[in-house]
């Protein structure tokens, strides 16, 4: 725990002026942005006795190390450079949305040839519209299949599309009605757009021409005798009402607005939002925060605004916006969302009639949502500081472990050794942290050894990182090269198992908010496995001269907790907290390993002689495939008959030659019984559609055999 007056710039250093300041913790990560219209009266807020400062504002400021400030012109420019921070760092000490998921919403992609309506997530494109948001993709997909009956517009993707171009026939929403088939020319691109944009309008809110139309069309054809047409207008009438329906009109003067109300206590506070256009609610969405220093509702408020608009513009900022606690000051964030939208934006407290009405309606929602929250979270938050302790009162450790770090090896037989690394922080997944390894110090099958290299990698890793910053003056093995095999998993690395799909994406910062890898140290390491494999990852730490960091493993058999040292083992209860969120970190790095495991061995399984052909994709592998059947044919091929694939010339012939030359099988296998020559075909290895080859020792006939 640091002392904020070790690191107090004195208040003559601090200029009087708008901007935003940065606290960053002794692992010169950012902790804390904010922003100030005087940087100087601001900061001395934080620097006054820790007896007067909120609880959660004294936490901050004691894990704190060091703060620095950046001055800006105006407060406008203050709160555009504290969202794009708080973006940038993720502290963990400002406000938070945990549920800022991308809501759906409903889009039709006018900058195509032959508009689409489709569900869409994630950052808006130039030239699409977009409706919404949505709480659930269903509810716009609902609406839309009321909807295409009267405007049947495209809904295929684009596969779809060029296929159905290709053959000539449409695909079943056209044979039913419910699209133009502009894809075998049921309809002309202009028409087609003209559809599209009635269908924009009408989802706009202008709806009463439609209906007056079709109503006028129905009447038509009853007079003319053509009954069946006006029976199918009078359906459609009534599937236009029935889409009308599900966004009931709330505002009568079809009114865009959105509506925020905040229900708060001491330490959380939910946020929900209502999105009103044209007079009916299009979506609702909420998120829940922690409070992590004294906060006023119309701070919170301000944070919301921040969430809700900082990457939108145009019209998904609305021409009003409705609060129940106005900012301070009011005109910058005003000022902002004006240059958000591009013209003038109404931010105000309701005062009376439909709009305070249905303000009370959001604020009930939002009161709603945190009952709702903390009676999900009271019981889960209790277990978890409980399994913590337990764990430090075992271990003999002299705080809870907030950061827990375990590891596990993974092999085949010997084949295919790799480590996964996990993180827990505060009894919880840190997925985004998750590193995995692959063991070139040695071939073989030796877990103790390759528990060994796995630790020290990571952590000369930590040490070089430490020696970036100045907190690491020795600098004995802190090389901070990345060694070879390291997966750092600092881009997007997507691994699908079953129903469920993590997301690896690495965020650890370095001194500017970048990632970086390794640069945070856990209070405990957890090792999958006993007393030998405990003692490598302990004589690893003491090589690096590392002596602040506790080290246990878990031995599968009887759920033993092994420390370093120490003769017998620790026994924790079958019903101790502390166990079973011991279970849950060794589990979790077991199935990472061995799913990382599985992803190497089933590539290995796929390699084929023309991976290593220069040059050569694999459209050009399928269509050599295809046209002789197998790589055997192939490589009996001359290289005439190479030639005659599409797209491969004659040098190419030439090197598929060579190459397969190079990678020719060993002799044919002999049958001992008979003496007869085995003479199978060689497995399509390249991908194709036949499937993962089943070789002797295939891995669904050995899997109980990993570790």
């Amino acid at each position: 725990m640091a002392d904020p007056s070790s690191y107090r710039p004195r208040p003559g250093d601090i200029p009087d002026t708008p901007g935003v300041y940065r606290f960053r913790d002794e692992h010169r990560r950012v902790i804390y942005v904010g922003k100030a219209k005087s940087l100087r009266q601001r900061l001395a807020n934080y620097f006054q006795d820790l007896v007067n400062l909120h609880p959660r504002t004294r936490t901050m400021v004691t894990t704190a190390a060091s703060v620095e400030w950046t001055v800006v012109s105006t407060e406008v420019e203050a709160l555009q450079l504290e969202y794009s921070w708080i973006k940038e760092y993720d502290p963990r000490f400002n406000v938070k949305y945990r549920d800022d998921k991308s809501y759906p919403y409903l889009a039709v992609t006018m900058n195509e040839e032959f508009p689409r309506v489709q569900v869409m997530r994630g950052h808006k494109k130039k030239g699409v519209r977009y409706f919404g948001p949505y709480a659930h993709a269903w509810a716009i997909r609902d609406t839309v299949d009321l909807m295409l009956r009267v405007f049947p517009v495209r809904t295929c993707s684009a596969g779809v599309f060029k296929n159905a171009s290709r053959t000539g026939r449409p695909c079943l929403l056209g044979y039913i009605g419910k699209c133009s088939a502009p894809c075998v020319g049921r309809i002309s691109p202009e028409d087609h757009r003209e559809l599209a944009e009635e269908f924009c309008d009408f989802m706009a809110g202008r709806t009463g021409t439609y209906l007056r139309r079709l109503e006028r069309q129905m009447m038509e054809a009853a007079e003319e005798m053509e009954y069946e047409r006006a029976a199918r207008l009078r359906d459609d009438i009534g599937a236009l009402k029935k889409a009308m329906e599900k966004n009931a009109v709330v505002l009568a003067d079809a009114t865009d607005a959105d509506l925020i109300a905040v229900a708060e206590d001491e330490l959380e506070a939910a946020v929900q939002i209502f999105h009103v256009r044209g007079g009916r609610v299009r979506g609702q969405r909420g998120w829940v925060t922690d409070k992590v220093e004294e906060v006023t509702t119309g701070a919170l408020v301000e944070h919301a605004l921040q969430q809700l608009y900082g990457e939108e513009t145009g019209d998904a900022v609305p021409k009003e916006v409705l609060v129940p606690a106005l900012p301070e000051p009011l005109d910058p964030v005003q000022e902002w969302l004006t240059a958000r939208r591009g013209s003038n934006v109404s931010l105000r407290i309701p005062q009376r009639g439909d709009k305070k009405a249905l303000m009370e309606t959001v604020q009930r929602n939002a009161q709603q949502s945190l009952v709702l929250h903390k009676t999900k979270r009271a019981s889960d938050l209790t277990t978890r500081s409980r399994a913590l302790e337990e764990i430090a009162e075992a271990l003999d450790l002299d705080s809870a472990p907030l950061r827990i770090e375990c590891y596990d090896i993974s092999h085949l037989q010997g084949d295919d050794v790799v480590a996964s690394m996990v993180v827990f922080e505060d009894g919880l997944q840190r997925k985004s942290e998750y590193r995995r390894f692959q063991i070139k110090g040695f071939a073989g099958q030796d877990d103790v050894r390759s528990m060994h290299e796995v630790i020290t990698r990571r952590f000369r890793r930590y040490l070089a990182e430490k020696e970036k910053t100045g907190e690491w003056t020795d600098g004995s093995g802190a090389d901070g090269a990345l060694a070879d095999g390291d997966t750092a998993l600092t881009g997007p690395d997507t691994v699908t198992r079953g129903l469920e799909e993590e997301v690896v994406d690495g965020s650890l910062k370095d001194d500017d908010g970048r990632p970086k890898k390794f640069a945070y140290p856990p209070q405990l390491v957890v090792v999958d496995g006993g007393r030998p494999q405990v003692a490598a990852a302990q004589r690893a730490l003491d090589e690096l001269g590392i002596d602040d960091i506790a080290v246990c493993g878990l031995a599968k058999r009887l759920e033993e907790v092994w420390v370093p040292d120490e003769e017998d083992p620790v026994v924790l209860p079958r019903t101790s907290e502390g166990l079973y969120l011991l279970q849950r970190v060794r589990d979790e790095a077991h199935r990472f390993a061995i799913t990382y495991q599985r992803t190497k061995r089933a590539k290995r399984f796929r390699s084929s002689p023309l991976d290593d052909v220069p040059g050569l994709g694999e459209t050009r592998k399928q269509a050599l495939i295809k046209h002789f059947g197998s790589v055997k044919k192939l490589r009996s091929a001359t290289i005439e008959q190479i030639q005659e694939v599409p797209g491969i010339g004659r040098k190419t012939a030439e090197t598929i030659a060579v190459a397969l030359l190079r990678a020719a099988p060993a002799a044919p296998a002999v049958n001992t019984a008979t003496g007869e020559i085995i003479e199978d075909e060689e497995p399509d290895t390249t991908g194709g559609s036949s499937g993962e080859p089943v070789t002797a020792g295939a891995p669904d006939e050995r899997r109980g055999q990993e570790t």
